[in-house]
Order: structure tokens, then sequence, then C-alpha cells
């Protein structure tokens, strides 16, 4: 998984409430199918309330960034604010950087590996 939002998570959450998966592999494919959100270009983050259960809930965009934000710790926690904004706006906003994150904070020439600690938070 290279991903940026991975390494800007795993050190602020030390709890451990996320695990990782990428889209590509078992569990994302079988929890997007059960969404119906397998159709389509996979061009957003996903988290994956009570996985497996019959409470099982499927965020994504917007929602799914305020819902990360929210669970860490350090200054990111305030990005909260913004869950009172209607989701259209929110949405609009999570575009619009998705849009222009490589130009802000650059991209990856190969995916970085994860530290050994952290080894276990990856699904698959």
């Amino acid at each position: 998984m290279c991903n940026r939002l991975v390494r800007i998570i795993l050190p602020r959450d030390p709890a451990g409430i996320f695990g990782f998966a990428t889209l590509q592999g078992e569990f994302a494919r079988a929890t997007l199918a059960r969404h119906h959100a397998d159709r389509g270009p996979m061009e957003t983050v996903y988290v994956v309330l009570a996985p497996g259960t019959p409470a099982e809930r499927l965020l994504s965009h917007s929602d799914a960034g305020l819902y990360i934000a929210a669970h860490l710790r350090g200054p990111l926690r305030l990005a909260r604010v913004f869950r009172f904004l209607p989701r259209f706006l929110r949405d609009w906003l999570y575009g619009l950087i998705a849009r222009w994150r490589y130009l802000w904070f650059g991209k990856y020439d190969a995916c970085p590996l994860p530290e050994p600690r952290w080894k276990d938070r990856f699904l698959d």
C-alpha cells in the first residue's frame, strides 16, 4: 500500500484503531461489493465500521476523512469542525484536495515499506 495518508495516520493512531487494506485485496473487494461500491473508479479513501457484522457501514470521501481526523492525535483532530458543512460542500473540498495533492505534498517514486512495528496493521 503506497499511500501518504497511511504514513500520516500510523504515528497518530497509537491505539491502533485503524487497519489498512489495498483496494485490490480480498478484504476491500468483498467489503466494497457488499456495499455496491465496487462499480466505477476507486478514487477515494474508505473507512469500514464494524466490518463483517450486521452493523457494518462504509464511509467514503469527506465522511471517511472526517472520521479518521476525529480519531487521531494532534492538530488533525481540528478538521472535525468541517462536519457541520453540508456533505456536497465537504465532498467538493475533498475532491479539490485529491486533485492537487501531488502538487502540494509530492509523490513517491517507489512505495516505502511500513516500519516493522506496524506490519500487523495491514490486512492484506
